[in-house]
């Protein structure tokens, strides 16, 4: 049809072509009266050839409006013609609108359904109509479908291409029912309130903070419409459906600052730490994901909504305050004898840190081997010196003499050979798999020991037999000192002073020589146990100083200084160097010395691909939650990304739309970080 009527534009084109010529042959006879012509051609004759050319006119408009509609009724079949009548009923029951275009896109048959629900689109191109459509067009798949609104209306559309024919569903009641469904799908969570115990003594429950935070948690669910049940004093069961839960997500739980607020001028602050489940029908196993949800929440520190999405990565909200310091000898005895029994059970241990072994991850081993050589038990250190940190590895070479470093280290391919079924494996300073310094070792091993400060990551090693992450610790070193000290073995365990020199070494790496917000009295008491084991803080010291090249290159960092947000700096190696990742972590740390910066991060090369940020703050910005959207984790104050690309311009752009889009969310103003003073 499209092809008659251009045409018909063309012969009407020529008829008013053959008309203006004649009436102007005729202007130029008759006002020059050429052959008589004004003598001959009276008015009566020239109204009757202008009717006649009103007549012929007509006549023509009229004749191909009858061609025009023949061939409309020709193309423009009923469904029953096309689908035969039994399915054209089908059709009218599902809802189903089908359209036919040409090669043109242009459509030239719809179904009654377009029809009936007033949607004319006959001779119109189906993408100028809805350009949603375009993506169907460009698609090579014939199972790809988009969706789209007409009239107000849901449409699931897909294209067949051989055939030209356009297929549209009315989905708007299924998309209201999957809405509502969404809306009601049930919300599992627990709610804990941390440093419970610390705040209320014996079985006196009517604390004044105490009932001001749970007046704050008993209005919060009654605004959002959550189910509390009570299941201890400090424990309470969550449930609500979806429709509340993203009320809250879009109020970014507000209840954690509000809980913060009500108890920041505490000696010992009251907050809050929530596990959340959804995305799965069984309340059951959304309880059990809930559990596993406030697990990491409690073991990175508290104060935080853990949300586990089944079948997705886990969402974390909150954790704006540093994890509070727990001063429970009691449960350091419990947790030292465990892992004595443990020890003692085994055939043979072995031990090993993270990747880039530093000197809090090799202090803490020394301090594990020297549990193992009191019980007599054989263990050794796994580890390979090439992917050792620089300090460490001279540390090593230059305190030990050859036959003791072979009776203290092996590397990771030989201790493949040392496992068996009774072998126990510790792995100290790290929880995060893929970043141990052997991961097959974990794969071999059947029991295994977790021992970390860092904030817990959702990608955790599975099914630990004994697992210790206490975020409120400066450094692993400070958790292995408390554990040497304060178990019951009598006599009691006997270190090394090298070894506790080093285990020195790492409390003062990790806690900046004492300077950092994660330094409390368990730090210090952590280091007069160790000078009670003969450390010598001056040689602790000595293994940390900087060469002449390494100050230089913290140096050369730092000249490349920005300060893109308030309070925070970020500084860029050059794309040609690579460097060791300990240097990016001092020139952060020296960063952090600068009045007025809170928090620095620290971009570089590793490696030929391998980018590194080295993430460091005061304790006003948590690092660890910015580190965390970039695919990396750490601590509060102590956090650091790992990338596989050949651009440090990409790793700093990628940083900074991190940083513009959760900064506020990870800042901890001064009067809150005040609030979580150690006691």
């Amino acid at each position: 049809m499209g092809k008659t009527i251009k045409n018909i534009k063309i012969w009407s084109f020529i008829l008013i072509i053959i008309q203006l010529v004649i009436i102007a042959a005729f202007c130029v006879l008759y006002f020059n009266n050429f052959f008589s012509t004004a003598t001959y051609v009276t008015p009566t004759i020239i109204i009757l050839s202008a009717t006649i050319l009103v007549f012929i006119d007509s006549l023509f408009v009229w004749i191909f409006s009858l061609r025009i509609s023949s061939l409309r009724q020709k193309t423009d079949l009923h469904a029953a013609e096309v689908i035969g009548s039994d399915v054209q009923e089908a059709y009218n029951f599902a809802m189903i609108g089908l359209a036919v275009t040409n090669d043109k896109d242009i459509v030239i048959w719809t179904n009654d359904l377009f029809k009936d629900r007033h949607i004319d689109i006959i001779d119109s191109n189906i993408f100028s109509w809805h350009n949603d459509l375009l993506p169907l067009k460009e698609n090579d798949n014939p199972d790809t479908t988009v969706k789209i609104v007409i009239n107000s209306r849901n449409y699931e559309a897909k294209y067949l291409q051989e055939a030209g024919l356009w297929i549209f569903k009315d989905i708007t009641d299924f998309e209201s029912v999957f809405a509502y469904s969404k809306e009601q799908a049930p919300v599992v969570g627990i709610l804990a309130i941390d440093n419970y115990d610390d705040v209320v003594r014996g079985e006196d429950d009517f604390n004044d903070i105490v009932t001001k935070v749970k007046n704050v948690i008993f209005n919060y669910a009654k605004e959002y419409g959550i189910l509390l049940r009570r299941v201890k004093n400090d424990n309470y069961s969550m449930l609500c459906n979806f429709d509340s839960f993203s009320k809250m997500k879009e109020d970014h739980f507000s209840i954690i600052d509000k809980v913060r607020q009500v108890s920041s001028k505490e000696e010992i602050p009251l907050t809050l730490s929530i596990g959340l489940a959804r995305d799965f029908p069984d309340v059951i196993k959304l309880n059990e994901l809930a559990n596993a949800a406030l697990d990491i929440a409690m073991s990175r520190g508290g104060d935080q909504v853990v949300v586990s999405v089944f079948g997705s990565e886990m969402e974390f909200y909150g954790g704006k305050t540093e994890a509070q310091e727990k001063r429970n000898r009691v449960k350091v005895r419990v947790l030292a004898d465990s892992l004595i029994s443990l020890i003692k059970n085994c055939s043979n241990v072995l031990i090993m840190g993270h990747t880039e072994m530093d000197m809090d991850a090799l202090g803490a081993c020394l301090g594990i081997k020297a549990i193992c050589d009191r019980l007599e038990k054989p263990s050794i250190i796994v580890a390979d010196l090439k992917n050792t940190e620089t300090k460490a590895r001279s540390t090593i070479t230059t305190t030990f003499g050859k036959n003791e470093l072979d009776e203290l280290i092996i590397n990771t391919n030989e201790a493949l050979y040392k496992i068996s079924a009774d072998t126990l494996l510790i792995v100290l300073d790290v929880h995060i798999p893929s970043m141990v310094m052997a991961p097959k070792l974990l794969e071999k091993c059947s029991k295994v020991v977790v021992i970390d400060h860092h904030r817990r990551a959702e990608d955790y090693i599975e099914n630990p037999v004994f697992n210790h992450i206490d975020a409120a610790a400066s450094s692993t070193c400070e958790l292995v000192a408390e554990f040497i000290r304060f178990s019951s073995i009598n006599p009691r365990i006997e270190v090394n002073p090298i070894y506790a020199t080093i285990m020195l070494s790492g409390i003062f790496l990790d806690s900046s020589y004492f300077k950092s917000k994660s330094t409390g009295l368990r730090t210090f008491e952590a280091a007069t146990i160790l000078k009670e084991y003969g450390a010598d803080n001056s040689l602790a010291y000595d293994f940390l100083k900087d060469d002449f090249e390494e100050h230089k290159a913290v140096t050369d960092i730092i000249d490349n200084l920005d300060h893109p947000f308030y309070g925070v700096v970020i500084a860029t190696a050059g794309e040609d160097k690579v460097y060791d990742q300990a240097t990016f972590a001092k020139a952060a740390n020296e960063c952090l010395t600068f009045k007025g910066i809170h928090a620095a991060f620290i971009v570089g090369k590793t490696g030929n691909r391998d980018i590194r940020i080295s993430a460091r703050s005061d304790g006003t910005i948590n690092v660890q939650i910015i580190a965390e959207k970039l695919g990396g984790g750490g601590h509060f104050s102590s956090a650091a990304v790992a990338f596989d690309s050949s651009s440090i311009t990409e790793v700093k752009t990628a940083l900074l739309n991190v940083l513009d889009t959760i900064l506020t969310e990870a800042t901890n103003d001064a009067k809150k970080s005040r609030g979580n003073k150690e006691d």
